[in-house]
């Protein structure tokens, strides 16, 4: 299994950024896919989650509104829009396998920093 992000960078509050994470070594479309993110000082936080099909999308409450999450199928290929970025959306964003909490796992992270 392997899962890489890529994506990341420095930006201002307000601004945007795009994930993509692309997954190989196992049979993408059959698993459910989450990201998730650690700031520092702070332990894991499950950040989105979407199905197999990508149709159906969760969100922690703390980004809901803000973050799309979608999958690419054909493309092995998973993806997360972040719109009106904070400063507290600073942190390593990784790329999970498994639904939100059931991830076994992750890629090695890609870092954002929201800052002005």
């Amino acid at each position: 299994v392997q899962l890489v992000e890529s994506g990341g960078g420095m930006v201002q509050p307000g601004g945007s950024l795009r994930f993509s994470c692309a997954a190989s070594g196992f049979t993408f479309s059959s698993y459910d896919m989450s990201w998730v993110r650690q700031a520092p000082g702070k332990g894991p936080e499950w950040v989105s989650a979407i199905n197999t099909g990508g149709g159906s999308t969760y969100y922690a409450d703390s980004v809901k509104g803000r973050f799309t999450i979608s999958r690419d199928n054909a493309k092995n290929t998973l993806y997360l829009q972040m719109n009106s970025l904070k400063p507290e959306d600073t942190a390593l964003y990784y790329c999970a396998r498994g639904g939100a909490e059931e991830y076994d796992y992750w890629g090695q992270g890609t870092q954002v920093t929201v800052s002005s």
